[in-house]
Formats: structure tokens, C-alpha cells, sequence
């Protein structure tokens, strides 16, 4: 089969980026439901709405192609990187200067539309795409040497182009990739072969509700369990990545719902526990022992009716939580003593001093940096950096705006992702705002998509294409 005409893929231009959902005040009991599920077995078929849902074949079908897996080093295994802080740390030397035609790009990949962003491990470059020809979501697996297809799995879902369709990163480790689709469709597949484990419809088996602007959640493997929040019927479940076999399910009585934000790991006490932004407040759930899946803590007092940032964990049990269209920020503390927790707001931030609409901040020597929103007053669209104490270290000042796409840190310097496809390189500095270089890398439609970095490789993308380039010093 040819794959140039496998491939080939269109879109048209994605404009804003929204979400807009009711918030759920949160009711939900410590018990764990006993109760063992098999993904795909469920089949009710029904919504939160009470409509019916039409069966969708996960495993779909395959096609390999001749690409090859790279032999080059690093990682970037899952949403926010290895240790889901968006820091790269096992990198090769990266440059602080660009020549003035800006880091080589190595190649790149015709996408379909969307703000899905890449993993990688074990030298393969896995994305979850859209088809629009074929209504089908696709796995695609390349080579981090040349951008060459190894192999795709797909499945068909009709999906109407709504600012943009895809949206999430994949899960992966050496044995097992784990994707969630625009319409909450997840997947696992072999990480090398791409052969088929199991799959479900968090609609049809959880009464999950599909977000107003697709799922926006990234899946989280830890261990041989994938860890995903539905809410509908359980706020949160494990999965045997192995067997498909639900191990344990979070109990959801008040209907809290699935936000855009994804799962954190937070340890507190001696506790190992997932921390999610659900829409209606916040949780800390059990990851372990026998009360593994149980509610260890909650709040209602972060309860923003738009969620798309994650949790970004501080150490020392503080959380903090951030979103656009108005809601600000808030620094959670979560306490523990005789190993009963308690969360309680330490400080609110208004819009205008610290907020973010889409991406998660990055917390990095001791500081939060991030993009303020389009609402943000004088400092719109400009990155800040936050000191612990809520108050501003700096802003990048009216001639220095960015938007809503991405940004990360390595080597002591951000990343940042313009919506043009201009990347800025800025030293990670928490005292002012000093710009190292900047290049167009790619032709600038919505390129809002999580970057990731492997060595002295960046990925990053806008709406239709994926580009690697070389971000390693000479």
C-alpha cells in the first residue's frame, strides 16, 4: 500500500480554542465499588444524557508501513514528559542561539486538524490522529530518525471538525501505548507492534459525557494500570493495561464531570495518590493499597466551570490550580495528620495577576511560569514568572506577547510556541524575562499542541503538521 496515499489528510483553518461546560457541585463517598469490569463489556450503550450511543469498533484495523524505529536516545513518554512537569532533563546540550534561518527542521508529517501532541519512547514518535476521508481515529506510530510511518491503527467515528478534532497525547511505556479519542474512545495497543489489547468507550461504559470541545484529557499508565477519569458513573478508574480488566472504580454520586485537565501523581504522607480537576472541584484519590480507588480528599473550593490546565504539584502538599475565562488561579494545601487529609486554599490569584486558559504552568526553581491569558488586563499573552507567594517576579513586558500554544523547559531555557509558529528560546530565568532566539518553524495555524523533547529533538505542530527539528548545540 502506498503510504503517501494513506496519509494524506485534510483540514481546514482551527480558530479559538473554548470550552464551555456547567459545573457539578461534588458529593462523593470514600468507598471503593467492588464491583470488576472488562473494557468493552458494558454494553449499555446509553449517554449521561440517557440517548443512545452507537458501538464503535476499537480495534479497527491496521497497516504497517516501512519505517523503521531510531536508535537515537530520549524520551518523552506521556503529557508533560517523564516526570509530568514539562521538563526535559536527560538532553543533550542544547543550543542558546539560532542561526538566523533557526534550528534545522529534520523533518515533518502532514496531519490531520487538530492539537494532539506526540510521545516518544524507544525511538518511535506515536500520535493520535484524525482521518477525515476515512471518520476513523488513527494511532499513528514514525520513526524518530526521518518521520517515516511504522504503522497506524485505526477505527471509525464520526467526528465533526469543532475548532479542531484531535486533542491528546498518548501514554507509553515499553510495553503498552494508551490513547484517549476526541469522543472518549481508549485505546491500548502494543508499544512496538501496535498489535491490539483492548478498548473502551468511557460513554457507553461510565455514562461519561463528552466534552462541548472533544476530550482533552491524556491518559496516565503507572505501572501495568491506566489510569483515566470518566466522571458519569466513577470519577475515576484503573485498568489492567494487560488484560483490559477494570481493577478499581472511584465512586461518583453528585455527577462531577470530565474536564479538559488530566491526572497528576502526588505523594503526601507516606501516601501515593492521582490529584484531578474534575468539573465541580478537586480530588486526591488512593493509587495504591487496600483501599486503592477511594477518596482521600476533596474541595469544592476550586470549582471553575472551564478546566482545561492540570494540577501542577509543589511538594509539601501544595496544589496549584489554574484556568482562563476568568477564574484565576488558586494554591491549594493539602494536609495530612494521622493519615485523615484535609485540602484547604492557602491563596486566590485574580486573572490578572496569574492565570492560563489552556496549558499548565511549569513549576521550576521554585517558581510557576506560564502564558497569561487573553483576560489578563495590561499583561495579556505574556509569559509571566509567579513567585511562591502569589505575588509576580516578572512579565515579559507589551513587546514580547505569545497566545495559547505550548511551552517547555530544558537546559535552563523555555521553549515557547507561539500561535504564528514562531518558537522563542528564553532563558528560564525567575528574576526578569531575557529572549535568546527566535524562528518561524512552522506556517502557523493554532499551533497550540504540547511540544516534547527527546535528546536534542523537539516536536511540535500546528493544526495540520508535525514537525521534528534540532534544538542540540553544535
Amino acid at each position: 500500500m502506498n503510504e503517501k496515499a494513506v496519509s494524506a489528510l485534510t483540514a481546514s483553518a482551527a480558530s479559538a480554542l473554548g470550552i464551555a461546560c456547567l459545573a457539578w457541585w461534588f458529593g462523593i463517598s470514600p468507598s471503593v465499588r467492588l464491583e470488576q469490569r472488562l473494557a468493552g463489556a458494558d454494553a449499555a450503550g446509553l449517554s449521561a444524557t440517557g440517548a443512545t450511543v452507537q458501538a464503535v469498533d476499537i480495534r479497527g484495523t491496521f497497516v504497517a508501513f516501512g519505517g523503521i524505529a531510531s536508535a537515537l536516545p530520549g524520551a518523552w513518554p506521556r503529557f508533560r514528559g517523564a516526570g509530568f512537569d514539562n521538563i526535559g532533563t536527560r538532553t543533550a546540550p542544547l543550543a542558546a542561539h539560532w542561526a538566523k534561518a533557526g534550528p534545522p527542521v529534520l523533518w515533518s508529517v502532514d496531519l490531520g486538524e487538530g492539537h494532539a501532541g506526540p510521545a516518544v519512547l524507544g525511538g518511535r514518535v506515536y500520535l493520535l490522529d484524525y482521518d477525515e476521508d476515512a471518520k476513523a481515529d488513527c494511532l499513528r506510530c514514525f520513526s524518530l530518525d526521518d518521520g517515516c510511518e511504522i504503522w497506524r491503527r485505526s477505527y471509525k467515528v464520526h467526528i465533526k471538525r469543532n475548532h479542531g478534532i484531535s486533542r491528546t497525547v498518548p501514554a507509553v511505556t515499553d510495553k503498552y501505548v494508551v490513547t484517549i479519542g476526541p469522543k472518549c474512545h481508549v485505546m491500548c495497543v502494543d508499544a512496538a507492534t501496535g498489535a491490539f489489547r483492548w478498548g473502551m468507550d468511557l460513554v457507553r461504559e461510565f455514562g461519561a459525557e463528552v466534552p462541548l470541545w472533544y476530550t482533552g484529557q491524556c491518559p496516565f499508565i503507572d505501572g501495568s494500570l491506566a489510569v483515566i477519569a470518566p466522571g458519569g458513573d466513577a470519577l475515576l478508574v484503573a485498568v489492567d493495561c494487560e488484560t483490559g480488566r477494570v481493577v478499581w472504580e472511584t465512586p461518583n454520586p453528585m455527577g462531577w464531570r470530565m474536564s479538559h485537565s488530566s491526572i497528576m501523581p502526588m505523594t503526601l504522607g507516606g501516601r501515593k495518590m492521582y490529584v484531578y480537576c474534575a468539573l465541580g472541584g478537586v480530588v486526591g484519590v488512593a493509587a495504591d493499597g487496600d483501599d486503592a480507588g477511594s477518596l482521600l480528599w476533596k474541595t469544592s473550593e476550586w470549582a471553575p466551570t472551564v478546566v482545561s490546565p492540570s494540577p501542577v504539584i509543589l511538594g509539601d502538599g501544595r496544589v496549584f490550580l489554574t484556568a482562563g475565562y476568568g477564574a484565576g488561579s488558586m494554591m491549594l494545601q493539602v494536609s495530612e495528620e494521622n493519615g485523615r487529609f484535609e485540602a484547604k486554599p492557602l491563596f486566590r490569584l485574580d486573572k490578572k495577576i496569574f492565570a492560563c486558559e489552556q496549558q499548565t504552568p511549569i513549576f521550576y526553581r521554585g517558581r510557576l511560569f506560564s502564558v497569561l491569558p487573553n483576560d489578563a488586563g495590561a499583561h495579556k499573552r505574556q509569559l509571566a514568572c509567579l513567585n511562591p507567594d502569589g505575588t509576580l517576579a516578572w512579565t515579559s513586558g507589551p513587546q514580547h506577547r505569545f497566545g495559547l500554544g505550548p511551552y517547555l523547559i530544558a537546559g535552563d531555557k523555555i521553549f515557547v510556541l507561539r500561535d504564528d509558529g514562531v518558537l522563542m528560546l528564553v532563558e528560564a530565568n525567575i528574576k526578569s524575562y531575557v529572549e535568546l532566539a527566535q524562528a518561524r518553524v512552522l506556517d502557523g495555524r493554532d499551533a497550540w499542541a504540547p511540544m516534547a523533547l527527546a535528546g536534542r529533538r523537539l516536536l511540535l505542530r500546528d493544526s495540520k503538521k508535525l514537525v521534528c527539528i534540532d534544538v542540540g548545540a553544535n
